[in-house]
Protein backbone atom coordinates (compact mmCIF):
# COMPACT_ATOMS: atom_id res chain seq x y z
CA UNK A 1 0.00 0.00 0.00
CA UNK A 2 1.17 3.46 -0.68
CA UNK A 3 2.27 5.53 1.93
CA UNK A 4 3.03 9.64 2.16
CA UNK A 5 5.18 11.49 4.49
CA UNK A 6 4.51 14.92 3.94
CA UNK A 7 7.22 17.89 5.69
CA UNK A 8 8.35 21.56 5.53
CA UNK A 9 4.93 23.18 6.25
CA UNK A 10 5.16 26.38 8.78
CA UNK A 11 3.80 29.43 9.24
CA UNK A 12 5.22 32.53 6.89
CA UNK A 13 4.31 35.85 6.14
CA UNK A 14 2.53 36.71 2.60
CA UNK A 15 5.15 37.17 -0.02
CA UNK A 16 7.14 34.50 1.59
CA UNK A 17 8.15 30.64 0.51
CA UNK A 18 8.67 27.32 1.85
CA UNK A 19 9.39 24.09 0.21
CA UNK A 20 7.29 21.11 1.00
CA UNK A 21 8.90 17.57 0.86
CA UNK A 22 7.26 14.41 0.13
CA UNK A 23 8.77 11.16 0.96
CA UNK A 24 6.98 7.90 -0.73
CA UNK A 25 7.32 4.53 -0.01
CA UNK A 26 5.15 1.06 -0.81
CA UNK A 27 4.47 1.81 -4.38
CA UNK A 28 6.78 1.93 -7.14
CA UNK A 29 7.41 5.74 -6.76
CA UNK A 30 9.80 5.97 -10.39
CA UNK A 31 6.50 4.93 -12.31
CA UNK A 32 4.15 7.13 -11.19
CA UNK A 33 3.03 11.06 -12.05
CA UNK A 34 2.77 12.23 -8.77
CA UNK A 35 1.06 15.63 -7.86
CA UNK A 36 0.61 17.83 -4.83
CA UNK A 37 -3.15 18.74 -3.39
CA UNK A 38 -3.96 21.29 -0.92
CA UNK A 39 -7.09 21.43 1.85
CA UNK A 40 -8.27 24.76 3.23
CA UNK A 41 -10.54 24.83 6.12
CA UNK A 42 -14.09 24.18 5.03
CA UNK A 43 -13.24 23.36 1.40
CA UNK A 44 -12.23 20.28 -0.94
CA UNK A 45 -8.87 19.04 -1.36
CA UNK A 46 -7.78 20.48 -4.28
CA UNK A 47 -5.33 19.88 -7.05
CA UNK A 48 -2.61 22.26 -7.04
CA UNK A 49 0.91 20.91 -9.04
CA UNK A 50 1.61 17.90 -11.21
CA UNK A 51 4.71 16.46 -12.73
CA UNK A 52 5.35 13.53 -14.84
CA UNK A 53 6.70 9.98 -13.82
CA UNK A 54 9.98 11.04 -15.09
CA UNK A 55 10.06 14.96 -14.74
CA UNK A 56 9.15 15.57 -18.81
CA UNK A 57 5.92 17.69 -17.74
CA UNK A 58 4.30 19.87 -14.97
CA UNK A 59 1.56 20.96 -14.93
CA UNK A 60 0.04 23.78 -11.85
CA UNK A 61 -3.33 25.18 -10.80
CA UNK A 62 -4.11 28.03 -12.35
CA UNK A 63 -3.85 29.95 -8.66
CA UNK A 64 -0.15 29.26 -8.08
CA UNK A 65 1.34 29.39 -12.17
CA UNK A 66 4.56 31.39 -11.98
CA UNK A 67 5.03 30.98 -7.96
CA UNK A 68 5.39 27.44 -7.36
CA UNK A 69 7.85 24.57 -8.81
CA UNK A 70 7.53 20.90 -8.17
CA UNK A 71 10.67 18.69 -8.65
CA UNK A 72 11.22 15.41 -7.75
CA UNK A 73 14.33 12.55 -7.00
CA UNK A 74 13.17 9.30 -8.05
CA UNK A 75 16.47 7.76 -6.67
CA UNK A 76 15.76 8.83 -3.16
CA UNK A 77 11.11 8.72 -4.02
CA UNK A 78 11.07 12.07 -3.06
CA UNK A 79 8.76 14.45 -4.17
CA UNK A 80 8.89 18.89 -3.84
CA UNK A 81 6.75 21.47 -4.09
CA UNK A 82 8.51 25.24 -3.76
CA UNK A 83 6.22 27.99 -3.10
CA UNK A 84 7.96 31.66 -3.81
CA UNK A 85 5.28 34.63 -2.98
CA UNK A 86 3.22 32.55 -0.80
CA UNK A 87 -0.06 34.48 -0.19
CA UNK A 88 -3.09 33.91 2.08
CA UNK A 89 -5.05 32.19 0.28
CA UNK A 90 -2.66 29.31 0.06
CA UNK A 91 -3.10 28.39 3.45
CA UNK A 92 -4.23 24.85 3.61
CA UNK A 93 -2.87 21.54 4.39
CA UNK A 94 -1.01 19.80 1.95
CA UNK A 95 -0.87 17.03 0.54
CA UNK A 96 0.91 14.29 -1.58
CA UNK A 97 -0.48 11.13 -3.84
CA UNK A 98 0.00 9.47 -7.36
CA UNK A 99 -2.34 11.45 -9.80
CA UNK A 100 -4.16 10.46 -13.48
CA UNK A 101 -4.25 13.65 -14.38
CA UNK A 102 -5.53 16.34 -11.78
CA UNK A 103 -7.28 13.51 -9.58
CA UNK A 104 -5.59 11.13 -6.99
CA UNK A 105 -5.08 7.52 -7.96
CA UNK A 106 -4.50 6.39 -4.55
CA UNK A 107 -7.34 6.49 -2.06
CA UNK A 108 -4.54 6.18 0.72
CA UNK A 109 -3.29 9.57 2.30
CA UNK A 110 -0.82 10.85 4.53
CA UNK A 111 -1.02 13.47 7.74
CA UNK A 112 -0.23 16.55 5.30
CA UNK A 113 1.91 19.22 6.32
CA UNK A 114 -0.15 22.72 7.47
CA UNK A 115 1.11 25.96 5.64
CA UNK A 116 -0.39 29.27 7.10
CA UNK A 117 0.60 32.40 5.43
CA UNK A 118 -0.11 35.57 7.18
CA UNK A 119 -0.80 38.78 6.30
Amino acid sequence: QAQFAESGGGLVQAGGSLRLSCKVSGTSFGSYAMGWFRQAPGKEREFVAAIAYNGAWTDFAEPVQGRFTISRDNDKNALNLDMNNLQSGDTAVYFCNAVRGRLSRFDSWGQGTQVTVSS
